[in-house]
């Protein structure tokens, strides 16, 4: 029986979905491309981990650690994109190749003979620099993640929830990377690295997968590229519409939008104050009569230059005073028109979907079901089952 590493398959894996980010992402990549550049950097890591050791090829033994140090900062400079206006690698980043120089430098002094006088120094084990360059990385996407969903404001709003969860898997996966290198190092000490071997495979794999993991999610997130239907992905936090979903829809006219998506109010934990009450009030006015929430690839740094306001400003309003994120504060909003298209017309679910503002069905079906607490397809069912006189009483209330 043909034996294939396990590494081997979790580069497939990610080069299928590479495959299909490219198809369907291209408008996105100009932006957005370090999610591109990710996702490479693990299928080849992939490879290589697969190649020591699950086929004993020692060659890639110089190679592992310079790719491995490349990692962290490029998870953390794509991420980090997401959480600014400013895009893509600038000149000012370069001390993020300070590690992978430094590893060079340990490797090529490493074959040194020691008469030469080579600082001690610099023969610091490469281990001990991956460590803390992993540990490091983690640490400062998890900071990074301080904000919630908010903080990513070059995100679309369509998905930013599952780039926040995917931002924060990948800053627990390099801590977990740097805590295996740790157990790796205690057993050289006690065991003579007996079980490295197979920890390094299994860990190192399982990592790439999940690492990988997070960068495709982003990476969909961000070209509109979903997966699956998503109707039982999350239960829904609260109904924004009410006890009744259907008679809340129904009634709801364009004029009532914004107050839909300032449900509930209640669960605002500080004290706005009148500067958050008024740039809500413009936000809320701007939604409405601009119907900003229509834009697919709209993002909060989008929103708060059209107020000309801090896009940490804005999030600050919409938390304070509608007591949500402001990704679900338009997601509200095109969540409303889409059950207003659902009972006013017979458009396919797969057309309302677009028109409402969303990217993925796997997206709208997740906030339709945290809005209304059902699935599209049900909403519309039930609604249908209504005597037609209940219908024109509720739509004229």
């Amino acid at each position: 029986m043909l034996f294939v590493p396990l590494s081997f398959l979790v580069a497939l894996f990610l080069a299928i979905f590479l495959v299909r980010l490219l198809r369907d992402g291209r408008e996105a990549w100009g932006t957005h491309g370090l999610f591109l550049a990710l996702i490479v950097m693990y299928i080849v890591q992939s490879l290589l981990v697969g190649l020591r050791w699950g086929s004993g090829m020692t060659q890639v033994l110089g190679v592992l650690p310079v790719m491995a140090s490349l990692i962290p900062a490029l998870s953390y400079l794509a991420f980090r994109d997401l959480a600014r206006e400013r895009q893509g690698i600038e000149r000012a980043d370069w001390p993020h190749l300070l590690p992978t120089g430094l590893i060079v430098a340990i490797l090529l002094t490493a074959r040194l003979p020691v008469g030469l006088g080579v600082p001690q120094g610099l023969r610091i084990p490469v281990d001990l620099v991956l460590i803390a360059t992993f540990l490091s990385y983690g640490l400062a996407l998890l900071w990074l993640a301080r904000f919630g969903p908010d903080g990513l404001v070059a995100a679309r709003l369509d998905g930013a929830l599952r780039s926040y969860r995917a931002l924060q898997l990948t800053g627990l996966a390099l801590i977990a990377s740097a805590l295996t290198d740790v157990a790796i190092s205690l057993d050289m000490v006690w065991s003579g690295g007996r079980y490295s071997p197979m920890v390094v495979s299994a860990a190192t794999t399982l990592i790439l997968l999940l690492l990988g993991i997070g960068a495709v999610t982003a990476g969909q997130e961000e070209t509109g590229e979903g997966e699956g239907e998503g109707e039982d992905s999350d239960l829904p936090d609260r109904p924004a519409f009410g006890s009744d979903p259907v008679m809340s829809a129904s009634s709801m006219s364009s004029g009532d939008r914004a107050k839909v998506a300032a449900l509930p109010s209640a669960l605002a934990t500080k004290a706005a104050t009148e500067d958050h009450q008024r740039l809500a009030a413009d936000l809320d006015r701007l939604m409405t009569e601009k119907r900003l929430w229509a834009n697919p690839d709209l993002n909060l740094a989008r929103l708060a230059r059209r107020l000309g306001t801090p896009a940490r400003a804005v999030s600050e309003a919409v938390n304070r005073v509608h007591g949500i994120s402001v990704s679900h504060y338009v997601n509200n909003h095109r969540i409303a028109e889409a059950c207003r298209l659902l009972t006013d017309t017979d458009m396919p679910i797969t057309r309302i979907l677009f028109e409402a503002g969303f990217m993925t069905k796997s997206n709208f079906n997740r906030e339709f079901l945290r809005v209304t607490g059902e699935s599209p397809t049900d909403w519309r069912r039930r609604l249908c089952l209504l005597p037609d006189a209940e219908k024109v009483a509720r739509s004229a209330v």
